[in-house]
């Protein structure tokens, strides 16, 4: 991006006239390299005058004969690829070695734990290959169980390319030309004035370089991304019978402490908390005998008979 620098009028009239210096000295040395080339541009048309209707056949035909070169698609390429093996941990292991047979690089690698008998081992590979030989990789690969899924994405950057490199070349001109302005600037403020708008220049020349040179290691190296799947699902193995000997004993034992603590823990609240347990007690054996003093009585002593 280019920004804009408000110089004084004397400054922009100066910084014009060496502008106008450069254009001018290079338009003159282009005008003197063709009033050059004239002479030598005669004589081949003289040359060409002298060559027999045989030879112009034959050189017409030469030229209508020869192919058109085609620039070679730039491409970013992608692959997946899921597979089913046996066993995951020998499949790791041979995918390792496959990397480092192709020159290849591990970007990452998860495994996932089943987590009941039912579910299988997986495991998700992220590798990048040189883009020449992703397909002797996918073809290795694919032996190493059955195929389940594959597809291969490509995307074609070419016109991105060939925009960056123009702007890179456009923009290191301009450089080159501000760096002329400011070795020919007089006052102080002209050069700072000139060297913000090469420092400008220079920010946007590295941010292109850095996305070109992205774009290019995308092109030069594919990823493939494959996904592995165990072929039987995961049975944890019986443990021996000393080993669940020992595990019941812990689990009693644990469990026994764990009762221990409680009881304790529980005698600490009873002491703590007894005042108020005693007056409570003190207050229910008070109104009790209360009420068993003061309570009407029921039953009636029974009068003596007279006998006659």
């Amino acid at each position: 991006m280019y920004t804009s620098v408000k110089l004084p009028r004397t400054s922009a009239l100066f910084v014009s006239a060496l502008l106008g210096g450069v254009i001018f000295t290079s338009c003159a040395s282009s005008h003197q390299s063709a009033n050059q080339a004239l002479p030598q541009i005669a004589a081949d048309g003289a040359a060409n005058k002298a060559m027999t209707p045989a030879n112009e056949s034959s050189i017409s035909q030469n030229t209508e004969a020869a192919p058109i070169a085609r620039s070679r698609p730039q491409l970013i390429k992608k692959a997946a690829m899921s597979l089913t093996v046996n066993s995951l941990d020998r499949t790791i292991d041979a995918v390792s070695q496959i990397i480092n047979k192709q020159q290849g690089d591990l970007i990452g690698l998860q495994e996932q734990q089943p987590k009941n008998d039912n579910l299988r081992y997986t495991a998700t590979i992220q590798l990048r290959i040189p883009e020449n030989r992703l397909e002797s990789t996918l073809e290795q690969l694919a032996k190493l169980g059955t195929v389940e899924s594959r597809n291969i994405t490509a995307e074609d950057v070419g016109d991105r390319l060939v925009d960056f490199q123009a702007r890179l070349t456009n923009l290191q001109k301009t450089e080159v030309n501000l760096q002329k302005i400011m070795d020919r600037a007089g006052s102080i403020r002209d050069v700072l004035s000139v060297a913000q708008e090469l420092s400008n220049i220079r920010q946007t020349i590295e941010q292109i370089n850095a996305q070109l040179k992205s774009l290019q290691n995308q092109v030069a190296y594919s990823t493939i991304t494959l996904n592995l799947e165990a072929a039987v699902s995961s049975t944890s193995p019986q443990p021996a019978f000393g080993l669940q000997v020992q595990e019941t004993w812990n689990n009693s034992t644990h469990s026994l402490s764990t009762f221990s603590v409680g009881l304790l823990k529980l005698g600490i609240w009873l002491i703590v908390y007894s005042p108020y347990l005693l007056i409570f007690a003190a207050l229910v054996y008070s109104f009790t005998r209360w009420r068993r003093t003061h309570s009407p009585r029921l039953t009636q002593t029974p009068e003596p008979t007279i006998s006659e």
